[in-house]
């Protein structure tokens, strides 16, 4: 049994790699790039810039790629470009698409080309599958899909703790506008004038960075702001081991596996007021719906959520739900499926 996952270079297709990695005999990975998360996969590198000489080079690369692997699936992560040529060069292979978010929820607004290869792609898979409802939804609209989509994220490992808790409060989202990490600063300049023992950590990096850096000094707090730059798992985890809130108010966004990583560690989770957030935090009960990022939401936080009570639900969320075994099953079960139906596929062209 032989899988062809097509993904950008990123966390994501690695991780989803791992994910279903046992369950195929031989898989390929058709990326954008050598460097980078999938660095040391078997992988294939191809250039998809948007000029048209290069479009058609990668679209036949796609192609005779898929002719000599000859993969039974096809499984693309990310509704693009790359998922499109192959859409188009499949042939009679079942193809998965999976959606991420942006590539659902916000590229197709900004560019009616995009849309249109969202809405290719999206028209033309076998099966597709969302990490929310909520962009199934979306994805339903966009294209009127032929199939039911399949409801699943890449999951999480269980950790246990690995620190106490204490007055932290952290960030881990990219430094780039559309996750509003400056929103996270402005509102922790008000709360931290209340409650002075405590800090805010900002992981991750991003085009954003110097700025909030300067924000932070600006607003006479740098020395309780503590940027910690990309980190490894065990020191992520030591952070949400220790954090008391977990603060995450992109503009948009499918669901997070950063969100289900502080669910599963008891931290009390401050999000935007997104539907896909809204499918795992109930406002008040196991987290906080921030519907003004202009207010001091942290210090609403602590008023409204009882945190052990929170916690405790969350775990529970979690284990049912969110972890990597049960989404693996999930995932499991469509090329289960897939492959009950090949004796009346054979004799595939391209």
């Amino acid at each position: 049994m032989k899988l062809l996952l097509l993904g950008n270079n990123s966390v994501h297709t690695y991780n989803f790699y791992q994910l279903i990695r046992g369950y195929f005999d031989d898989i390929l990975v058709l990326t954008d790039k050598k460097e980078g998360a999938c660095e040391g996969l078997p992988i294939q590198v191809i250039d998809y810039a948007a000029t048209p000489l290069k479009m058609f080079k990668a679209y036949r690369q796609t192609r005779r790629i898929i002719q000599e692997f000859q993969p039974d699936i096809i499984h693309g992560q990310q509704v693009n470009k790359a998922l499109w040529f192959a859409v188009r060069a499949k042939g009679r292979i079942p193809i998965i698409s999976t959606a991420w978010g942006s590539d659902i929820l916000v590229m197709p607004r900004k560019n009616i080309l995009y849309k249109k290869v969202v809405q290719y792609v999206l028209s033309n898979s076998d099966y597709l599958t969302s990490d929310s409802v909520y962009m199934a939804e979306e994805m339903q609209r966009l294209a009127r899909c032929k199939h039911d989509i399949v409801i699943a994220n890449f999951g999480i490992e269980p950790h246990e703790p690995t620190a106490d808790k204490a007055n932290i409060i952290y960030s881990n989202r990219l430094h780039e506008k559309l996750y509003r990490i400056e929103a996270v600063i402005r509102a922790f300049a008000p709360f931290y004038a209340k409650h002075e023992n405590w800090r805010l950590v900002i992981g991750a990096t991003g085009s954003e960075t110097d700025h909030l850096k300067s924000l932070a000094k600006e607003l006479g707090i740098e020395k309780q702001v503590d940027f910690v730059g990309w980190l490894d798992e065990p020191t992520n985890f030591l952070y949400y081991s220790q954090a008391k809130i977990w603060v995450s108010i992109p503009e948009s966004d499918a669901t997070s596996i950063s969100l289900l990583e502080a669910m599963s560690m008891g931290c009390v989770p401050v999000v935007s007021d997104l539907p896909a957030n809204r499918e795992w935090i109930t406002d008040g009960d196991n987290g906080l719906i921030v519907r003004d990022v202009n207010t001091d939401f942290f210090s609403e936080a602590m008023q409204r959520i009882n945190a052990a009570e929170a916690a405790e639900l969350n775990r529970k969320i979690v284990a049912e739900k969110a972890t990597k075994e049960a989404n693996r099953k999930i995932f499991i079960a469509i090329y289960d499926k897939i492959f009950a139906d090949l004796p009346q596929k054979e004799g595939q062209n391209y």
